[in-house]
């Protein structure tokens, strides 16, 4: 809250920001303006960061533990002169994320290029229920399987039922689960050891949703949603189709309470 507070936009997006002409992010990124201020998403989303684990400590045979620096030196006259690089992932897990990659001499500095590329790199994700082996109306995976490359890895996400959960990579399902992705299947070729060409061909991918043509009655059968997930308003038309609904419901009703009370007269007369 100090940050935003303290915070003298620079650009004209961020004033606007500032000044709440622009309340959404969808308005942004759908316009495909370009975010230059970190502090334009912080005010727009909640946003949760985290760090990939995409380096390795040093250990006998090269069989150290995975962490999230990964370190590289460079020899000189003076010594070793080692870097540090980091990959940074931001989501809402409501269909918005961002993945950001930072090198410098310190871990620190490096950290915090990768958190603020991340949020300047943010995009819309399209989800939703795209599985033939399930018709839920709720947008919990893909709506169609999408391909991305990055080197020699191709990273391939195909949509699962509800219940299924994120089968792929530990350091992908991290970014799908920020994503707001609840199923997918996957299948992965090439160097995948290779951590940083993963989670970019896993970037590309994702990026491939938004960028494929949809009719509409594909978008009303796959139940696909862009961006956030709100709730929206009714239209005058379905509004009436509900007072219909609820009219025919009350008839029948009524014929049955009719004729129950039919069946019980004659009951009785019978008795008698």
């Amino acid at each position: 809250m100090k940050e935003q507070q303290s915070w003298n936009p620079r650009t004209t997006l961020g004033k606007q920001v500032q000044n709440k002409e622009i309340t959404k992010i969808d308005e942004i990124l759908k316009k495909g303006r370009v975010i230059l201020e970190e502090q334009i998403v912080d005010n727009l989303l909640e946003l949760e960061t985290e760090l990939l684990l995409i380096g390795q400590s040093k250990g006998k045979f090269g069989g150290g533990q995975r962490r999230v620096f990964r370190q590289t030196q460079k020899k000189t006259k003076e010594g070793n002169k080692p870097r540090f690089t980091t990959m940074a992932v931001v989501g809402d897990k409501n269909g918005h994320v961002g993945m950001g990659y930072g090198k410098s001499k310190e871990t620190v500095p490096a950290r915090e290029k990768a958190i603020r590329r991340a949020k300047l790199n943010i995009f819309i994700i399209r989800r939703g229920s795209g599985s033939w082996e399930s018709q839920s109306p709720e947008p919990h995976s893909i709506p169609f399987a999408v391909e991305g490359k990055c080197g020699s890895v191709i990273v391939k996400l195909i949509p699962a039922p509800k219940g299924t959960g994120l089968c792929i990579e530990k350091e992908c399902a991290k970014v799908l689960e920020l994503a707001g992705i609840q199923d997918v299947w996957s299948k992965t070729y090439g160097q995948t050891k290779n951590k940083i060409n993963l989670i970019k061909a896993l970037e590309n991918a994702l990026k491939q949703l938004s960028k494929t043509k949809v009719q509409l009655k594909q978008s009303e059968s796959m139940f696909i949603l862009e961006g956030s997930e709100e709730k929206r308003e009714e239209t005058t038309e379905e509004v009436a189709k509900k007072k219909t609904s609820n009219k025919k419901e009350e008839s029948e009703k009524e014929k049955l309470k009719k004729t129950e009370s039919k069946k019980i007269t004659t009951k009785k007369k019978t008795k008698k």
